[in-house]
C-alpha cells in the first residue's frame, strides 16, 4: 500500500498570488468588524482537503483489485499530483492578476467538487489518476488562499492552528467513513465514498461564495489590458500584470528567508505525508499486522495530529516558537526510533499517534513565524511559495518511498522517515528569527 497523495496544507506557490488592484491584498484591507465567516469558510476548506488526502491509504487495497493494478502503478497518481501543484505553481501569478482572492477560492472549490463527481462514478483508471491532478490544482487555488487570508488576521497564530487542525479532523474522518464504505458490501463499492467529499465540496464552494463576496472580482482580458483607451501615457508607462507578476516573483525568489522557510516545510510535509500513506503497508508487510485492523493505524495519527495542533498552538506562541517546535522535532525523532526499532504493534500505534500529537503545531507555527519574517512587498507571493514548495515535498518523498521499497522492501520506510523528520529540525534552525518588533 502507498500513501496518499499531499495536500496541506495543512497547506506554497512559485509565483505570485497576490489580489488584484481591484482588491488589495489581505495584508492591506481594512479591519473587518467580523472576520467569523470567513475563517469558517478557510477552516472548512481545510477539512474538505484533509477527508481526500486521508481517504486514499484506506481505499488502496481496493483500487488495486478492482483497476487490477500493482502498486508500482501508484506512482502515477503521485505524479499527477505532484503536476497539479505545479500547474498552479506556474499559472496562480497569471490568474491572480484577473481574479480576486475570493473568485481563486471559489475556483479551487469547484474543482474539487468536480474531481469527486468523476471519482464517485468509477472511471477507468487513467481518468481517476487525472482526477489527483484536478484535486491537487483546486487545493493549491483554494487552501493556500485560505491560508493566506487567516494569516492576515489578528492572533493568526490562534486561526492558523484552528484551520490546520480542521484538515487534521479531515484526516481523521476520511479513513474512518471510507473503511465502512468500502467494506460494507462484496464486491466492494469503494468509489460510493467519494458521495461524501463530493457532498462536503458543494458545501464548501456554498460557503467560500458569500464569505468571500466582497472578493470575487473578476476582470476581463480587455479590461486587464486596455483599461485605459483614452489614457495611452498612462498605459505606456504603467507596468503590464504580467510584468508586475514577473517582477513580485523574482523579487521573492531573491529574498533567502523563502528559501530556508520553504525547506522545512518541504521536509516537514515529505515526512508527515509519508509516515501516514505508508503505515499500514509497513505494519501488514514487515509486522505482519491485519490490514483490517491496521487500517485504523492512520487515524491515530491523524487524530494526534489534530489534538496537536488544537492544544499546542498557545503554548507553542507563548514559550518561543522557534525553541519549541525544534523540541517538538526532536521528540519526533526519538518517537520515530521507538517506531523503528520496538517490534511490537502496539507500542508502535501508540508512538505514531504521539509522533502525530507533536507534529501537528508544525505547520500553522511555520505559516505565522513567515508571515512576520517576510518583507511586506513580497508576503503574499512569499506566503504562495512556501506553501506549493512543502506540497511539492510531500508529493516527492512519498514516491521515493515507494522506488526505494520497490527494491528492497517496505522496511525502507524507517531510514526514510528518521532522515526526514531530522532534516525537518535541522531546516528549522536555518529559518531567520522574528524581529522583536514583530512579535505579537
Amino acid at each position: 500500500m502507498a500513501p496518499h497523495p499531499p495536500s496541506e496544507p495543512e497547506t506554497i506557490a512559485l509565483d505570485s498570488f497576490t489580489d488584484p488592484p481591484p482588491e488589495p491584498t489581505p495584508r492591506s484591507n481594512p479591519p473587518e468588524k467580523s472576520p467569523r465567516l470567513k475563517i469558517i469558510a478557510s477552516a472548512f476548506s481545510f477539512f474538505v482537503a484533509g477527508v481526500n488526502d486521508g481517504s486514499l491509504g484506506s481505499l488502496l487495497p481496493y483500487i488495486l483489485q478492482t483497476f487490477n493494478i500493482s502498486t508500482n502503478l501508484v506512482v502515477v497518481v503521485y505524479a499527477t499530483n505532484f503536476f497539479g501543484w505545479l500547474v498552479a505553481a506556474l499559472t496562480n501569478s497569471s490568474l491572480c492578476q484577473y481574479l480576486g482572492l475570493g473568485a481563486m477560492m471559489a475556483l479551487g472549490a469547484s474543482l474539487q467538487v468536480l474531481t469527486h463527481a468523476l471519482r464517485a462514478w468509477l472511471p477507468p483508471f487513467p481518468l481517476y489518476a487525472v482526477t489527483f491532478f484536478l484535486a491537487s490544482l483546486g487545493q493549491a487555488y483554494n487552501d493556500t488562499h485560505a491560508n493566506m487570508y487567516v494569516a492576515s488576521v489578528p492572533a493568526a497564530h490562534r486561526w492558523l492552528g484552528f484551520i490546520h487542525a480542521m484538515y487534521m479532523a479531515g484526516c481523521l474522518v476520511g479513513p474512518v467513513v471510507a473503511t465502512a464504505v468500502a467494506s460494507a458490501n462484496a464486491p466492494s463499492q469503494w468509489n460510493l465514498f467519494y458521495l461524501a467529499p463530493l457532498g462536503l465540496g458543494v458545501v464548501n464552494l456554498t460557503l467560500v461564495l458569500p464569505a468571500f463576496r466582497d472578493r470575487m472580482t473578476v476582470a476581463s482580458t480587455q479590461q486587464a489590458d486596455t483599461n485605459t483607451d483614452t489614457d495611452t501615457t498612462r498605459q505606456t508607462n504603467a507596468p503590464s500584470k504580467g510584468t508586475r507578476a514577473v517582477e513580485e516573483m523574482k523579487a521573492t525568489l531573491r529574498v533567502p528567508a523563502v528559501w530556508l522557510t520553504s525547506l522545512f516545510f518541504f521536509f516537514f510535509l515529505g515526512a508527515n505525508i509519508t509516515a501516514g500513506g505508508w503505515i499500514v503497508e509497513y505494519l501488514t508487510t514487515v509486522r505482519h499486522g491485519k490490514v483490517q485492523q491496521m487500517g485504523n493505524i492512520p487515524t491515530g495519527f491523524y487524530g494526534g495530529g489534530f489534538l496537536g495542533r488544537l492544544l499546542l498552538a498557545e503554548p507553542t506562541h507563548r514559550l518561543g516558537e522557534r525553541r519549541m517546535v525544534f523540541i517538538y522535532a526532536a521528540l519526533c525523532v526519538g518517537l520515530q526510533l521507538v517506531f523503528w526499532l520496538v517490534p511490537n504493534i502496539a507500542v508502535e500505534a501508540v508512538a505514531i499517534c504521539l509522533m502525530g500529537f507533536f507534529s501537528g503545531p508544525f505547520f500553522a507555527t511555520g505559516i505565522s513565524v513567515a508571515s512576520k519574517i517576510f518583507p511586506d512587498d513580497i508576503r503574499s507571493s512569499a506566503l504562495a511559495l512556501v506553501f506549493v514548495l512543502g506540497q511539492v515535498g510531500g508529493s516527492l518523498f512519498p514516491v521515493l518511498t515507494g522506488i526505494i521499497a520497490a527494491h528492497t522492501g517496505v522496511k525502507a520506510l524507517q531510514p526514510m522517515l528518521l532522515a526526514l523528520l531530522c532534516a525537518t529540525g535541522v531546516s528549522w534552525l536555518l529559518v531567520p528569527r522574528v524581529p522583536r518588533l514583530r512579535t505579537e
